[in-house]
């Protein structure tokens, strides 16, 4: 229970601004004992903090030089308020698998953490991926 609490909380912060201060971290720990002893139940909190709308991950597998994924973020960009962005950069020893997988396919897209598409921007694929997500959130 307390780890769902905590996820969620984490994405709330990350939905936010995208960081969790350690002061922020220390805190949610002190308060997050209080708020489930103040709450009559554990389903009225989790109703709570699953209510809000949370924004999915849109990760883009890259390197640099990368025509193409610059001219995709620039497509991208009327898109942004409804995903969160991440970048990974293959070329970095510590994403050897991605330079292995996607090498000679970048740029390739992630929404959460699943295959969207590469080589080039589907405004309409992503629109429609964009709004399943949210209609499962409601």
């Amino acid at each position: 229970f307390f780890h769902l609490v905590k996820k969620q909380l984490t994405n709330l912060q990350l939905w936010t601004d995208n960081t969790l201060s350690l002061r922020n971290k220390q805190t949610m720990h002190l308060v997050l004992p209080r708020t489930l002893h103040r709450t009559k139940s554990s389903a009225h909190l989790l109703r709570r903090l699953f209510s809000q709308k949370y924004l999915p991950t849109l990760t883009l597998f890259t390197k640099d030089p990368c025509p193409l994924c610059d001219e995709a973020k620039e497509v991208l960009e009327p898109y942004k308020h409804r995903y969160i962005f991440l970048q990974v950069d293959i070329t970095l020893p510590e994403n050897k698998i991605w330079w292995d997988r996607y090498k000679y396919d970048i740029p390739v897209f992630h929404l959460n953490g699943q295959f969207l598409m590469m080589h080039r921007v589907s405004t309409s694929l992503l629109e429609k991926r964009l709004t399943e997500v949210d209609e499962e959130q409601q």
